[in-house]
């Protein structure tokens, strides 16, 4: 479970502050698919962000099955992220000087978790799990960005996480590519994962069981109190 209270967070910029969420009290419910929407700037990637421990909240907690994570040491911290969750961003994030599947491999490199004589093999269960298995030796500047956000996928899912998070992992793909990669994460959501993605893509509200939707950093929409307002 995933559990936000009071969450703020502030930017400082030449002097002048910006409130990117102000006081944001939530829970994501272990093995659910939730949705984040709002307009550009309503806070969405910083809410995220908070989840991740990618950034910290100016005040409030943030706790993950218990977990304050925003407590934890840098090294705690990275060691926590590496088997707890799993990050699939707009712009892939794919090494160009590695191959696919050497890609895959890497996060089972850094955290160790799974012994170096079957990480080969994992990567590759992996990518034929999101349908690139063909693709292992290459790089990926000769993929398509379909192909590489479902090698982002298989990454993400390394270290086998209990929770998935996309930032906008629809962003830079075309309808049918977004369509396909959607489809992915429901079949991780239904393999248990917890599944939270932030997107501006209406394909979205087909796919996620919950839908939050924020702006100008409040929460002012959540369909698991039926309580949704809606911002165009």
């Amino acid at each position: 479970m995933i559990r936000l209270q009071n969450i703020s967070k502030t930017f400082v910029t030449d002097g002048v502050a910006f409130s990117a969420l102000q006081d944001v009290t939530l829970r994501v419910e272990q093995g659910a698919f939730v949705g984040i929407i709002g307009r550009s700037g309503s806070g969405k990637s910083t809410l995220l962000n908070m989840m991740s421990g990618i950034d910290t909240p100016s005040t409030g907690e943030v706790r993950v099955d218990e977990v304050s994570i925003h407590s934890l040491k840098q090294s705690q911290l990275d060691a926590w992220r590496g088997k707890t969750i799993g990050l699939v961003f707009q712009f892939f994030q794919l090494i160009p000087t590695l191959t696919v599947v050497e890609n895959v491999m890497l996060p089972m490199d850094l955290c160790k978790m799974i012994p170096a004589k079957a990480r080969p093999s994992r990567a590759l269960e992996l990518l034929d799990m999101v349908g690139v298995a063909d693709k292992a030796p290459k790089f990926p500047a000769v993929l398509s960005g379909g192909e590489k956000q479902r090698v982002a996928l298989a990454r993400a899912m390394a270290n086998d996480p209990p929770i998935i998070f996309g930032d906008e992992p629809t962003g830079n793909l075309d309808s049918i590519s977004a369509e396909m990669v959607f489809t992915l994460f429901d079949d991780l959501h239904k393999l248990g994962k917890t599944v939270v993605i932030v997107s501006h893509d209406q394909m979205l509200q087909n796919y996620a069981q919950r839908i939050i939707e924020l702006a100008d950093g409040h929460l002012v929409g959540d369909t698991l109190t039926a309580d949704v307002e809606t911002y165009v």
